[in-house]
């Protein structure tokens, strides 16, 4: 349980086996040599007093200030603090430790600079479970991601607060408990080093990306339990239908459902009780398959990115060159974030049309009104609706792309911004109004099913997951607070136990 960075590209599961299942990190004897050969540069640079920004002079629009070699130690460090302005609540763990890893894979290319100590001093943190406590908010994705990677860097530095044993303390503290020996000093360029780059918004967009990859998942099982409750029409997924579209997500979508509905007595077919389903069940495939497509183009940017040298100025060992650019723009990354949303959140509208469908008497098909037998007395699963409708209305407003908005910075020398990390962070809370809103779904078809009496009709997939929903939530007789029910279901979803249950019947589901 280890990954060896240095050896190969890194992979979206890569990142999740370090920040969340506690694989330890290792650097390759190559990456090593890449760090101690660049290293060796600018500690050239610096004593042959060249003119290279970053190095030799101060940031932003004090790149023209020349600093001497005896002031870029102190130079460094008030970087890093006066860098730490970021506010808001906390990233979460996982999220954290996703920046640490990428930060330990920019300075490992040898494109960066920073000494074997300070990437060996990130890596032991990762190993010994510190993480530094780092606001959300501040960074306008260019010039890195530079607010919150400061607050990265003040624990290694021995402050700022770190979370250690699951406790939030000091920086300092964290870093003795551990056994991390806190660094005396940053040199020349390491502070820039640690803090231009994308990191934040690429862990952040990455995690909500790969969670949003296994919620499709549960859509389409929701949708297939929605399809049982309202005897759907299965003729909709004949493969022959998006074999000529062509598109990938949809055909691996409609193929997902014919397993998961195979040897359903309650779906029917066109004639048996009416000639079409409405859009958001004969449409399925198309739905969910552009999300699938989407999260797809995402996952590729993000593996990019995830294995890119994002800093400035960037060493050229092989030419004895440092020159400035500006791979930290989070452009490449912030329009993928902003269409992670926007796909994210039409996952959520998908299904919040068929739970309106389940509960209307005028659209389901015979079911009772709100799914309960004696409305009136008892309003049944009314406002699940109502709550649904909330969340992803409120999911339209965070869809409008953080991308198409800049502000200029740094007295206008940093005039155009991506406003990546936003867009990465609204994704996550698009994520999870969409998990609430899927988990209302399989609940509502659930008890549509339990009103058919048509669970032991079900087919191999949906069988599995109704069985599974009905271990934690009973049946809805009578009114009860509702949304212990919603919670219990959003539960099996975080815990994947309902997918799980389900590939371990009929086969791993295509994504």
């Amino acid at each position: 349980m280890k990954l060896v960075i240095g050896e190969r590209k890194l992979t979206l599961e890569d990142l999740i086996n370090v920040t969340r299942k506690g694989y330890k990190v290792e650097l390759s004897d190559e990456a090593y040599e890449k760090i101690a050969k660049a290293r060796a540069l600018v500690d050239r640079y610096v004593e042959e007093k060249r003119v290279s920004y970053g190095i030799t002079t101060g940031f932003g629009k004090f790149s023209d200030t020349v600093v001497s070699k005896e002031e870029t130690g102190q130079l460094q460090k008030n970087l890093i603090m006066s860098h730490s302005c970021g506010v808001g609540n906390p990233l979460s763990i996982d999220m954290a430790r996703g920046i640490m890893l990428l930060r330990v894979v920019n300075l490992s290319k040898g494109y960066s600079g920073a000494r074997k100590i300070t990437v060996d001093t990130l890596v032991e943190m990762l190993n010994k479970g510190v993480t530094p406590y780092i606001p959300e908010k501040g960074s306008l994705g260019a010039s890195g991601d530079l607010a919150p990677l400061a607050h990265m860097v003040l624990v290694m530095l021995g402050m700022g607060k770190a979370y250690y044993n699951g406790e939030l303390m000091d920086g300092k503290k964290a870093m003795e408990m551990a056994g991390v020996a806190v660094l005396p000093e940053l040199s020349s360029k390491e502070g820039l080093a640690l803090i231009n780059g994308t990191q934040v918004m690429t862990s952040v967009g990455a995690h909500v990306a790969y969670d949003a990859i296994n919620l499709m998942k549960h859509l389409d099982l929701a949708g297939s339990l929605t399809m049982e409750a309202l005897n759907g029409i299965t003729c909709a997924y004949d493969p022959r239908i998006h074999e000529v579209r062509g598109h990938q997500g949809q055909i691996r979508t409609a193929a997902n459902f014919r397993e998961i509905l195979k040897g359903s007595k309650n779906t029917t077919k066109q004639g048996d009780l009416r000639v079409q389903d409405p859009y958001t069940l004969r449409c399925i495939p198309q739905i969910h398959g552009a999300s699938k497509d989407t999260l797809d183009y995402v996952r590729e940017k993000i593996e990019t990115e995830m294995d890119a040298v994002t800093d400035n100025p960037i060493i050229f060992c092989d030419t004895d060159d440092v020159i400035s650019g500006g791979n930290f723009h989070g452009q490449p990354m912030a329009l993928p974030f902003d269409f992670l949303g926007i796909a994210i959140s039409e996952m959520a509208n998908v299904a919040e049309r068929r739970l309106e469908r389940l509960v209307n008497p005028n659209l389901n098909y015979g079911l009772p009104a709100f799914l309960v037998e004696k409305g009136g007395v008892n309003s049944g699963f009314m406002i699940v609706q109502y709550a649904a409708a909330a969340l992803v209305s409120e999911n339209k407003v965070l869809a409008h792309p953080a991308s198409v908005d800049s502000i200029p910075s740094s007295a206008n020398q940093e005039d155009h911004v991506s406003m990546g990390t936003i867009a990465a962070r609204k994704a996550g809370e698009i994520l999870g109004n969409a998990r609430k809103v899927i988990s209302m779904e399989i609940l509502s078809a659930c008890q549509g099913i339990d009103l058919r009496k048509a669970e032991n009709g079900l087919g191999a997939g949906t069988k599995e997951a109704y069985k599974l929903v009905r271990e934690v939530v009973s049946h809805y007789d009578t009114d009860r607070v509702m949304h212990l029910d919603i919670d219990a279901v959003e539960e099996l979803i975080k815990g994947n136990k309902i997918v799980e249950a389900v590939e371990k019947e009929i086969g791993e589901l295509k994504i």
